[in-house]
């Protein structure tokens, strides 16, 4: 069980460059690819600090890791994603998401999709904690989709949540394919093409 405690400012900023660095291995080598050895090795950290801020262990700074991914994937998305009120903020959005995953080397996918394929099938508590931030973000563009509703700029016949999966379908598969093809044209392609749906509902 994850225990609460008290950390100095200095030691919340050693914590989070501990589980930020970690994530960014964890993202190329996978969960069971990284060890505490490797993350005491990337951080210049003893087992002993590295206990300290995870006492419970490599489970806890999963965890830490999936909270860690979960708020860069939404950060880079921003602000577009919280202001999701008219074509030129969803093509906003559509770019800052291409954007994001251009600057990650080696087009290694979604950091949440990623983990989700390895461990959500074996661990009940890592599943949870994802899906809490696939529902964050699917409620976030289908609260854009609901906006302009709203504004007169679709019909009602414009599903928020179903077009919310539409997009989140489209950008998994899309990175999904791009891991494979070594270039992000499928997610292009696929984010596009749900966009396009989208617009086929569009008030004339």
């Amino acid at each position: 069980m994850e225990r609460t405690r008290r950390l100095t400012a200095k030691g919340a900023a050693t914590r989070a460059r501990i589980v930020e660095t970690a994530a960014d291995q964890v993202l190329a080598r996978g969960v069971g690819g990284t060890s505490l050895d490797d993350v005491r090795a990337a951080t210049r950290t003893s087992k002993s600090q590295l206990f300290h801020y995870f006492p419970d262990g490599k489970h806890e700074l999963v965890r830490a890791i999936v909270a860690c991914q979960g708020e860069r994937v939404l950060d880079a998305q921003r602000p577009a994603l919280d202001a999701l009120d008219s074509w030129a903020a969803w093509a906003a959005w559509r770019d800052l998401v291409i954007a994001h995953y251009t600057r990650v080397d080696g087009v290694l996918g979604c950091p949440i999709g990623s983990l989700s394929s390895e461990v959500a099938a074996v661990d009940p508590v890592l599943r949870d904690d994802l899906a809490a931030y696939f529902r964050t973000w699917s409620e976030l563009l289908a609260a854009g989709v609901g906006r302009m509703r709203e504004r007169g700029l679709l019909d009602d016949g414009a599903d928020p949540e179903a077009f919310a999966t539409e997009l989140l379908a489209a950008i998994q598969g899309g990175l999904l394919l791009s891991q494979t093809a070594g270039t992000l044209r499928p997610l292009e392609l696929a984010l596009d093409g749900a966009l396009a749906h989208l617009r086929t509902h569009a008030v004339m």
